[in-house]
């Protein structure tokens, strides 16, 4: 049972938060460095984690910063390394395949936020990829919905042009008609002139009618 009352040392301290370090850009937990540090020192892990909680971490803070970075990149590179063949040429309508690499080695290497992450994104891509389904359909009905509209249209501008065409002829025909009245009413008033009309009075003497 480890039982140790001695205070820490500088040397403990600095192996107790490279360890700690250690384990945060694995991706580890900070109480397996706790186990690790106390089986090194022969402490407890809760004496190891109070001393780290209560001392240690505070001097660390931009170093456990950068550890949680480096794990993050990690995390994102074993995700497009193992699980992409090839970044897609269009995440919309990609998507992503299992890289033909993925062995044995690899898959113990990889850890269940990799595992979230390639589902997620398949998830976004499957979803990604029906909504634009649906837009290419909802465009394709709209465009066949145009063009018989547009059909429509011809149509009825075909029948404004014969209409009109009718129009135009009836029109002429009209013009046609009233200028031979108004010859013919020309035609009659001379006529009247050049042919004057008599009747004879009670007196036996003719006398000319005016018109």
């Amino acid at each position: 049972m480890k039982i140790r009352q001695d205070a820490w040392s500088h040397e403990d301290d600095v192996l107790l938060a490279e360890t700690v370090l250690k384990h945060i850009k694995e991706g580890s937990t900070q109480l397996r460095a706790f186990d690790e540090v106390g089986d090194e020192l022969n402490r407890t892990s809760a004496a190891c984690g109070f001393r780290w909680n209560a001392v240690v971490r505070a001097r660390y803070i931009n170093q456990i910063e950068e550890a949680k970075k480096e794990r993050k990149e990690r995390k994102r590179a074993a995700s497009y390394n193992y699980y992409y063949a090839a970044p897609p040429a269009n995440p919309a309508w990609s998507t992503p395949k299992l890289s033909p690499k993925f062995d044995t080695e690899t898959s113990e290497e990889m850890d269940i936020h990799g595992v979230i992450q390639y589902l997620q994104s398949l998830a976004q891509s499957n979803q990604s990829s029906s909504m634009w389904q649906v837009k290419a359909e909802v465009l394709e009905k709209e465009n066949e919905n145009l063009r018989g509209e547009v059909k429509h249209l011809q149509s009825e501008l075909n029948k404004l042009k014969q209409d009109t065409s009718i129009i135009e002829e009836d029109y002429q025909s009209l013009i046609q008609i009233m200028n031979r009245a108004r010859r013919m009413a020309v035609l009659e008033d001379e006529e009247s002139l050049h042919n004057p009309t008599f009747k004879m009075d009670k007196n036996g003497n003719l006398e000319r009618v005016a018109k």
